[in-house]
């Protein structure tokens, strides 16, 4: 059994209003090292509200979110971000890049925040790491000089930039085309085969999903069912 690297115990989050809405519900959820999970479900089922939780992106309402073994919930804006930066990676479905600011800007801005490296660590870390992704020629680029797959892999990158154990990916190949949705997934993969993360994608692509090692399906805000399967090899992910 792996080490257990994210977990959340009877996690659940209601927005208050005049009807309060009921997003996730009581989510007990244990994560470990090396898993490649997908979290799936329909429209409004609570797959991003889940994966903002486990991301302490949000805090729950009741229950609790441990990252490490550490119980987040009292845990105060400042060090609720610095877990973020040191332990968790975000790629989400639109690479929120800065546009004023080149690849290897956007890629630095992570490790800037952390502040362990000088500026010019930085640079070479983040031109590293775009390069392993294939993008050595686009390092002085603009994202708006970039297509959507590029985009999404400096996205990729910037998750990575401060080389954290965890990425949480919410619909990584969502606005993609199928080719470069490929290319997205195999470096999710690889992610997890080559470099011992662990990778957590919510997705709508159960041609995607069906690639991952397990699977968290989510029906009105709560987990209807926790499998793991066996990849399907040779199957191309498609956007969506």
């Amino acid at each position: 059994m792996s080490r257990t690297i994210i977990e959340a115990r009877k996690a659940t989050r209601i927005l208050d209003g005049i009807v309060p809405v009921t997003l996730v519900a009581d989510i007990d959820l244990a994560i470990g090292e090396r898993e490649f999970v997908a979290i799936t479900g329909p429209s409004g089922s609570g797959k991003s509200s889940l994966l903002y939780l486990l991301g302490l992106l949000d805090v729950p309402t009741s229950g609790a979110v441990l990252v490490e073994g550490r119980d987040t919930t009292d845990f105060d804006d400042t060090e609720r971000a610095a877990a973020r930066l040191a332990t968790l990676g975000f790629i989400f479905q639109f690479h929120f890049l800065l546009p004023e600011f080149t690849t290897t800007q956007n890629v630095m801005l992570p490790m800037r925040a952390l502040g362990k490296l000088s500026m010019g660590q930085m640079k070479e870390r983040a031109e590293g790491l775009l390069s392993s992704l294939g993008l050595e020629d686009h390092l002085a680029k603009r994202p708006d000089q970039l297509s959507g797959g590029q985009r999404q892999r400096v996205a990729v990158a910037r998750a990575l930039a401060n080389d954290p154990p965890v990425i949480l990916a919410d619909e990584p190949t969502g606005s993609l085309d199928s080719k470069s949705s490929e290319q997205v997934f195999q470096i999710l993969r690889d992610l997890v085969d080559r470099d011992g993360r662990t990778v957590v994608a919510v997705t709508h692509a159960m041609e995607l999903a069906e690639r991952m090692d397990r699977r968290v399906h989510l029906v009105d805000g709560r987990i209807v069912s926790d499998q793991r399967q066996a990849p399907v090899a040779g199957v191309p992910a498609t956007g969506g």
